[in-house]
């Protein structure tokens, strides 16, 4: 995969830079995919229903308004991604059990990590636009991230 900084060199109109506000927890340190999203605050219920699908050739963003109260991805849900083959998934809010999912074969990054699991009220929305880290993850688009950072494109950068 060209790196995020080579793809902006060469895509420079037509990327969008996340701010760089991410730590990378996963196994993996990259990924790239179509991005899926979930918009919810300090409920999981959704991101557990989403990554229960498949993800082959999918990044899932999670919009959890950026709280640092809870967690939206423990080890669990990360073991789930794993097996319905998720390339990565991206998290405005905290993640737990950073241990085992650095272990993961998973790209992660999120704000931060919190001890505390999420509610289960099944609240939320699934793909729909959210904004962030001041730009907007649109469905259907794509998501670039590694060391370097976070980018979305409306085109994919795939044949690179």
């Amino acid at each position: 995969m060209p790196s995020t900084a080579d793809l902006c060199d060469a895509h420079a109109a037509d990327v969008r830079i996340a701010q760089p506000i991410f730590r990378s927890y996963g196994g993996l340190r990259e990924c790239r995919g179509r991005i899926e999203t979930v918009k919810t605050f300090e409920d999981n219920s959704m991101v557990r229903a989403a990554l229960e699908e498949n993800g082959a050739g999918k990044v899932l963003v999670v919009d959890g308004g950026g709280s640092l109260d809870c967690a939206l991805l423990g080890d669990r849900l990360a073991a789930l991604a794993v097996t319905n083959r998720w390339c990565g998934v991206v998290v405005n809010g905290c993640i737990r059990d950073a241990r085992a999912i650095g272990e993961t074969h998973l790209t992660v990054f999120a704000l931060h990590t919190h001890p505390m699991k999420s509610h289960k009220r099944g609240l939320g929305d699934r793909n729909v636009p959210v904004q962030f880290a001041g730009i907007e993850f649109a469905p259907g688009h794509y998501v670039y991230a590694d060391e370097d950072g976070i980018i979305v494109s409306a085109a994919s950068f795939d044949e690179e």
